[in-house]
């Protein structure tokens, strides 16, 4: 008996030596008290600890003093062309609409679908400029209050569409500039009710209670 179990120690060192565990094996007794909670124990399998397979940190390298969100510098680009390309698209199918409406009464020939084309264009172009320029001002504005006021919150929003309204609608005098202003401001305002609406919410949950 006593043989076969040193053949059996043996044949276990074979094989731990095969796979390069130069480590002592672990008995039955070894492991009757190791707490399995938390990942603390040493594995027996792997002779690793497994505290440190445990990714408890993110899974990239930030700059020293770098944020974890993206600042309005970043997002810039992608609100810029996101809204050339909302507008391009809009401006189609309201051009499509458009060159319908005012050719109905033409047959289907080729001066008929030239002039569809055009308006598509025309329509497509003019509203990728428009909302592509509000956007340019809009990102402009929001990066220079963040960078002077050296925070960024929901008042960087709101100033920047309003200053944005005015700025765009600066030709059509005072009473143009009071308009775009207070345009801005309803839509940045609504834009930041949206995006706190879950945490007002929770506060008014909480206060209830």
């Amino acid at each position: 008996m006593e043989g076969g179990g040193g053949s059996g120690n043996k044949t276990t060192g074979g094989l731990a030596g095969f796979f390069g565990a130069g480590a002592p094996g672990y008995s039955h007794a070894d492991l009757a008290g190791v707490p399995l909670t938390g990942m603390n124990p040493l594995s027996p399998y792997l002779n690793v600890d497994p505290r440190y397979l445990v990714q408890d940190t993110d899974e990239f390298i930030l700059p020293t003093g770098a944020n974890k969100t993206r600042g309005r510098f970043e997002l810039a680009f992608f609100t810029i062309g996101g809204c050339c390309m909302t507008g391009a698209a809009f401006g189609a199918v309201n051009g499509l609409r458009l060159g319908l409406k005012e050719t109905q009464n033409m047959a289907w020939s080729k001066p008929r679908n030239v002039q569809i084309l055009n308006m598509v264009t025309r329509q497509g172009a003019l509203w990728a400029n428009t909302l592509g320029s509000l956007a340019l001002l809009y990102s402009a504005f929001g990066v220079i209050i963040e960078k002077t006021r050296g925070a960024e919150d929901d008042l960087n929003t709101v100033a920047a569409g309003t200053m944005t309204g005015m700025l765009y609608k600066c030709t059509g005098g005072l009473r143009g500039v009071a308009r775009g202003g207070l345009a801005g401001l309803t839509l940045t305002s609504l834009y930041a009710l949206y995006n706190n609406w879950e945490h007002m919410k929770g506060s008014l949950l909480q206060q209830s209670l």
